[in-house]
């Protein structure tokens, strides 16, 4: 693996299930403040595999250090994502989804408690049939989208995310995953205090296992919206220490 310590890591920012790219507004501003280049490419949430190859693609066309960041699902698919792109200085969860060899989405959140999204989602076909194993994908009810995806985020800003909502194919939570990108990465994870998507004891659980430097802090699993600056600071962080050389972080715990 190659060690890049003299220029600046890009920054790509991978969205979860329900939402996209834009999810990420309020931390790219303050990412840019900070002077830091910043990729958030699309998170196709068709399939495991599909969606790391996709991502994995943009990171080896980035050419430059970069840190992989992560969101609910997006944690899956950065776990993935790094085989054949030895750019990758380090990987960084936002209540996302650290899977371990041969895991699926669905192995890790049926060994906890079950969270309110477990019977907050609908199941619908796809509009056009792409293939025999894709053709179902999964919602966030209207009705009930505030209070398992935001409950920290006012109103009028939860109905705007519940009607733009990108749904995920079933067989994403049933994909197992690769070698994980964290047993040989450097590692951050911000746990969400309040999240009623993925268990936040799950989440303590992931980033314990992958002895990962964490960030707790008290919102949902909407926390990159709700608590920007402790994302974007968390972020800094580890771009800061990959490009030293450091990335001797894990076990450190900063609370928000």
């Amino acid at each position: 693996m190659h060690r890049y310590t003299l220029v600046p890591p890009v920054i790509v920012l991978v969205h979860g299930a329900f939402t996209d790219a834009s999810s990420w507004a309020r931390v790219i501003g303050l990412l840019h403040t900070a002077g830091l280049t910043v990729r958030a490419p699309a998170n196709p949430l068709r399939g495991l595999a599909q969606d790391a190859a996709h991502i994995r693609s943009v990171v080896r066309h980035i050419g430059v250090p970069v840190v992989l960041v992560g969101h609910g699902y997006g944690g899956a698919v950065i776990t993935n994502a790094t085989s054949d792109a030895d750019n990758v200085v380090a990987v960084c969860y936002v209540a996302g989804l650290g899977l371990d060899l041969g895991e699926c989405v669905l192995d890790v959140t049926s060994r906890f408690a079950p969270m309110p999204v477990s019977d907050a989602t609908i199941t619908v076909a796809l509009p056009t049939r792409c293939s025999a194993d894709q053709d179902r994908e999964l919602y966030i009810r209207d009705e009930r989208f505030s209070q398992v995806y935001a409950t920290d985020l006012p109103p009028h800003v939860n109905q705007v995310l519940s009607v733009t909502q990108r749904p995920i194919a079933q067989n994403a939570l049933t994909d197992g995953s690769g070698p994980p990108a964290w047993a040989s990465k450097p590692s951050w994870y911000a746990i969400a205090t309040a999240d009623r998507m993925l268990n936040p004891t799950a989440q303590r659980f992931m980033a314990q296992r992958m002895a990962a430097t964490e960030y707790v802090l008290h919102g949902s699993h909407a926390v990159l919206l709700s608590q920007p600056g402790a994302v974007a600071a968390m972020i800094r962080e580890a771009a800061g220490q990959s490009r030293s050389g450091r990335g001797d972080g894990g076990g450190v715990r900063h609370n928000y």
